[in-house]
């Protein structure tokens, strides 16, 4: 059941996480049924109904598009069970309580249709014991999906199978979970709040316990254990904020009720300060107060000793930020060898949690891999713990921890498994290598899943210490410099399709960088079938490109005026027009984000694939210029052609968004997005997992050439809205001046936008051709760069990062 065909889904449960699952399955185009109970006034299905009004007003957004909450069908459970046999997937949601789910399955499981799959979210609960009581049938199609929070954003689905449930619908299910929604998925067992909240949560605790014990603060620890560790940048309490101090709670009482006989259940006792602000009605981010609190603009940290909110932003000593920069194997012995409370704190936490994931691999995961990327993927860790202690000199460290384990320094005498000193994972150096990773019950290496699913992954997640392509390197190369890599897969039947990536800072384009794109179309015309630009930092959620490398410009702005940079403006504009008009497709493949003139490379390209967490914008006004790669030009000729295919002849109509979302900078905040504001188009592709990107990218370049693809005609009447359209738009922005909305110079980049948009100063309904237009944009980027004001804006994005108002 690996190709399992899912139409329609039904989520049982409105609350926070069935109607972000529900969200999340919209934005993947899956049909859904959102349930709850019938309201006891008004409408039968208010409360679903609310629920998914909500979700257009939650920051972060769970929806692509706002407007797409309409899709969500709500229902309630007194009128509507019938509606849940159209559904192939029925996903329970609601609160974690077994006798509240289990007075639930009864009502629903006879509605449920013969071949349906129904699982629980549960982020911690006995797969089993919420399977008993369902029919035989049933039980072989339940199992658990535990989705983390927030849906769209968190990669990790934990996929728990009951005593049961059919092998069939896991690989289906996996499957779905990966290439539908986009998920990095594992197998649990059906333990105790399963992998990642398992060790996550536990270094919660133990990173509580070692605070207390070298008395350092919230927002120190928090410093510590962010960014500096490879973690997420929420680090530790402002993680325990978001997520929720009262599911904090629910996750720990889970793991104190069911691990009696865990060698560290003292640890599991909930920590007195957070008992407290649970019962004071702190409950983080979503009660306004919890280990933080923000009072206007300034974050305050509580202070446990005081019992009050005071000034964060304490920050590690300087010598341990040394430590940290050092390569693993030196960092962890400074750590280790230190006498510096902070350098002796993280020791600890690295300790507990090398010594917890080794002791409970065996009952809690099938091998090493799936418990490091289940940490990382539900966590936001750089690596796993296994991953950490590998690089760092498995044995060493091994002889280390076990050390302090016998001296009573550890947080429970349980010694570390005989695998982790001796055998084979001693010998090999590690968990992790060529053959797979450690697996205590099989005694030896595992390999990956080979479902079918995964061979749309050119490159699949990495692991340190697992042998796997570099794809800055991989394949073969045919041309490569400082500035760009030209390459094929080199695997069999797979180098038809030249692939361009490019090696500058933030993916920016450059002179060199045009130089390699015009090298590399004139490579596939000669060779291949067609050409995808893919940048290998993609797989970190890196940029597509952040645009023109305006660092680059600045000596020669400085050196000769904005007209010694003309020659680079006017070799971007045909550098895109000949992606254009390619003899092959150009394929760009997006993730991350695509802005100015990384946004015009895509909007020039044959079709576009783009992962749906990506982030397009033309956004030069931001520098007090206006996209002139060609942006302002495929803009108006986008807008002229939607009016001629409408048959419409107020061509302003269709200007005014495209002009909005340029003068405001404005970036989209997914792919769908982008549609809407037309930086890709409804016919482009959107994949939901970053790693079967440049497969599909590569399939979609295939099948542009299989169809016989010629590049398109050059355009040569392309009608413009002329000095009407100008006018118009300029009055709005006197208003906006004028009352202090914009300011001037605001006002003159947002006219000279309008002015390219419109086709300049002619008649309404002239037809002009592409290089009218992109003579405009030329002019209008040099006189703007040319001013004083620009070149501040410039010079500010440069040293600060943050665009200026003036």
């Amino acid at each position: 059941m690996s190709h399992l065909s899912i139409r329609k889904v039904a989520v049982l449960g409105a609350g926070v996480m069935g109607s972000q699952i529900a969200a999340h399955l919209i934005n993947a185009k899956v049909p859904v049924i959102l349930f709850d109970l019938p309201a006891q006034q008004g409408p039968k299905n208010s409360i679903a109904q609310k629920a998914i009004e909500h979700l257009r007003k939650l920051n972060p957004a769970p929806l692509g598009v706002s407007h797409d909450a309409s899709y969500i069908e709500p229902a309630n459970y007194e009128d509507d069970l019938a509606k849940l046999n159209e559904c192939d997937l029925v996903i329970e949601a609601i609160a974690e309580r077994i006798d509240w789910k289990h007075d639930l399955y009864k009502k629903v499981a006879p509605a449920i249709r013969h071949d349906a799959i129904f699982v629980s979210n549960t982020s911690g609960l006995s797969i089993n014991t919420l399977a008993e009581g369902l029919d035989a049938e049933l039980k072989f199609r339940f199992c658990g999906v535990h989705f983390f929070n927030p849906p769209r954003y968190m990669h990790l689905v934990e996929l728990i199978p009951a005593q049961q449930t059919r092998a069939g619908i896991l690989d289906g299910l996996e499957s779905f979970l990966t290439s539908t929604l986009g998920k990095g998925v594992i197998r649990a067992k059906d333990t105790p709040n399963f992998i990642a909240n398992r060790v996550g949560v536990f270094s919660v605790l133990a990173t509580i316990k070692e605070a207390e014990k070298f008395e350092l603060g919230f927002d120190l620890v928090d410093d510590l254990t962010g960014r500096r560790l490879g973690r997420a940048k929420s680090a530790t309490f402002r993680t325990a904020d978001v997520v929720g101090l009262d599911t904090v709670s629910h996750v720990i009482k889970t793991m104190r009720d069911n691990l009696l006989d865990d060698p560290f259940f003292p640890i599991y006792n909930e920590p007195p300060v957070l008992s407290a602000l649970v019962a004071q009605g702190a409950l983080g981010q979503k009660s306004g107060a919890g280990f933080y609190k923000k009072e206007g603009k300034l974050i305050k940290v509580l202070d446990a000793k005081q019992g009050a909110y005071i000034a964060s932003g304490a920050r590690a000593d300087a010598l341990v930020e040394r430590i940290l920069k050092r390569p693993p194997a030196e960092r962890f012995k400074l750590l280790h060898e230190s006498t510096h409370p902070q350098a002796r704190f993280l020791w600890a936490i690295f300790r507990n949690v090398f010594h917890y994931s080794a002791v409970h691999l065996e009952h809690i995961a099938d091998n090493a891999r799936d418990l490091d990327f289940a940490v990382r993927w539900g966590f936001g860790w750089n690596e796993g713990p296994f991953e950490s202690w590998q690089a760092a000199g498995w044995r060493q460290l091994a002889e280390w921890v076990q050390a302090d384990i016998d001296a009573g320094a550890a947080l429970s005498k349980a010694p570390l498994p005989a695998w982790a000193l001796d055998g084979l994972v001693a010998e090999q150096g590690g968990v992790h290598n060529a053959a797979g990773s450690w697996s205590p019950k099989a005694r030896t290496f595992v390999p990956r899943s080979a479902l079918a699913v995964y061979t749309k992954q050119v490159f699949r997640a990495p692991l340190n210490g697992e042998v796997a392509a570099d794809p800055r390197t991989a394949g073969k190369t045919l041309h490569e410099n400082e500035a760009v890599r030209i390459w094929v897969d080199a695997r069999a039947g797979q180098d038809d399709v030249a692939i361009v990536s490019f090696k500058s800072k933030m993916n920016t384009i450059g002179p060199a960088v045009l130089d390699g794109i015009v090298q590399a179309i004139e490579l596939a015309e000669q060779n291949h079938r067609g050409l995808v630009v893919w940048q290998p930092s993609a797989l970190q959620a890196g940029p597509f490109s952040a645009g023109a490398n305006l660092e680059g410009l600045v000596p020669s702005l400085m050196a000769g005026g904005a007209k010694k940079v003309e020659p680079f403006v006017a070799q971007f504009q045909q550098t895109m027009q000949r992606v254009k008009y390619a003899a092959v497709p150009v394929v760009p493949a997006i993730a991350g984000i695509a802005l100015g003139g990384g946004c015009e490379l895509v909007m020039h390209g044959a079709k576009r694939v783009a992962y749906f967490e990506s982030y397009i914008g033309l956004v030069e006004a931001g520098v007090g210029l206006l996209p002139a790669g060609g942006g302002l030009k495929e803009g108006a000729l986008r807008a002229a052609e939607t009016a001629r295919c409408l048959g419409q002849r107020n061509l302003l109509e269709f200007l005014v968004k495209p002009f909005e979302n340029i003068a405001r900078a404005k970036v989209s905040s997914s792919a769908l997005e982008a549609i809407e504001f037309g930086y890709l188009l409804p016919s482009d592709t959107i994949v939901f997992n970053l790693h079967e990107l440049l497969a599909t990218a590569l399939s979609e370049a295939r099948a542009l050439a299989n169809a016989g693809w010629r590049a398109p005609l050059p355009v040569h009447a392309i009608a413009v809205a002329g000095r009407a359209g100008i006018a118009t738009i300029k009055a709005q922005l006197v208003n906006l001046r004028d009352g202090g909305f914009i300011s001037v110079h605001d006002f003159l980049i947002s006219s000279k936008i309008a002015e390219v948009l419109c086709g300049g100063e002619v008649e309404m309904g002239s037809l002009v051709d592409e290089a009218w237009l992109l003579k405009l944009e030329r002019a209008a980027f040099v006189e703007l760069l040319d001013m004083k004001k620009t070149q501040e804006r410039i010079i500010g994005m440069l040293q600060t990062g943050k665009p200026v108002r003036n």
